[in-house]
């Protein structure tokens, strides 16, 4: 009989996964979701309205032989999944590519691909319309974000306020970082590191409002729209008590080197919910997807397993269309222009062709 595997999760890895095994298993990809969002071009798209209808890409041709299930995983069990419909799915295999949550924009908080749109057409609008913008948080995603709002809006005023010391903890080069400021500077963001807020702004976020804060030195910030682009969490309250056991603090699983959740044989997770040692980025998802389907083939067809060995630390943070900084320990510092042409598509020609949308 063939085997049965089901996918919950039908994101970068999750979708990776589905697809690979379409041709040896009776594949099931359990998402809510009415389309694959392209997350990493959403804030291009929120500078850019051209991106909006770009960044949803359908379904339909991503499996050949398995199905979709447009549900959510109530209650995973090991080789049973309870969807919040109702009905029960049992599975040989199992895999968890559930991905992370977080606060909006860094997620739209919606399954309609029509809502989402209308969500960042709604966000650019009230970006055309403030005076002032303030980002609470200096990772990767309001690094990204102050730079589309600089480049789409210039000489509007962009304040990024976050208390650690350096920019991104200083995990990467000095010279990555001081490529990083010199572009920030050049598009007049201002970042002010090692700082905390007396109190939150008193408008909610996004919404378009004139206020001022006051960092713990007692500078007074005044502003009219801001954003928390902090607070990523890794949903996975849907576990039953067999895979909770595995659950780290924050919420993520432990896997093992073949990307099994611990003291499991059939049960793996991908990407962002495991605890794999790496920078929580796109190609890494994608790797732990190949990896996984591999040894899943494996454990069916008969043959070894293979280890999964994470990335080292590098990244590629764009900063408009036409600014970025980008590192990678085996080649360097990328400049504005390489990083530029890198992400320029934010690759979504390959998306394409991995749901079967080209």
């Amino acid at each position: 009989m063939t085997a049965k595997v089901i996918v919950v999760g039908g994101g970068y890895a999750g979708a990776v996964v589905a697809r690979t095994l379409d041709d040896v298993a009776e594949v099931t990809l359990v998402e809510p979701k009415e389309a694959f969002f392209h997350h990493v071009a959403q804030l291009r798209a929120a500078a850019d309205p051209a991106w909006v209808e770009k960044m949803f890409l359908p379904y339909d041709g991503l499996l050949s032989r398995g199905r979709l299930v447009r549900d959510t995983a109530a209650h995973v069990r090991p080789g049973v999944v309870e969807l919040a419909s109702g009905a029960r799915l049992d599975a040989d295999y199992l895999v968890l590519a559930t991905g992370s949550a977080g606060p909006f924009p860094t997620r739209l908080g919606t399954t309609s691909p029509v809502t989402a749109a209308r969500r960042l057409r709604e966000l650019h609008d009230a970006l055309d319309r403030a005076t002032g913008v303030l980002l609470l948080g200096a990772g990767a995603i309001g690094l990204e974000f102050a730079g589309e709002i600089a480049t789409a809006w210039p000489g509007k005023p962009v304040t990024l306020v976050d208390p650690v010391p350096d920019l991104l903890g200083g995990r990467f080069p000095a010279e990555f970082r001081a490529e990083l400021t010199r572009q920030l500077d050049a598009l007049g963001v201002r970042v002010l590191l090692d700082t905390k807020l007396d109190t939150p702004p008193a408008t909610p976020a996004g919404a378009v409002g004139a206020f001022t804060v006051t960092t713990g030195d007692g500078e007074a910030l005044a502003a009219d729209l801001w954003f928390a682009c902090y607070g990523g969490t890794v949903p996975s309250s849907y576990l039953g008590p067999e895979l909770a056991a595995a659950r780290r603090p924050g919420g993520r699983l432990a896997v093992t080197e073949h990307l099994r959740v611990a003291g499991q044989e059939r049960v793996f997770a991908v990407g962002d919910l495991n605890d794999t040692p790496e920078l929580k980025v796109g190609r890494a998802a994608g790797r732990q997807a190949e990896v996984a389907a591999a040894n899943i083939r494996a454990l069916i067809e008969g043959g070894p397993l293979t280890a999964y060995e994470p990335f080292t630390d590098g990244i590629m943070l764009s900063l408009g269309p036409s600014g970025g900084v980008g590192y990678a320990p085996e080649l360097g510092l990328f400049d504005a222009e390489a990083t530029a042409a890198f992400k320029g598509t934010f690759l979504l020609d390959h998306f394409r062709e991995l749901l079967g949308a080209a």
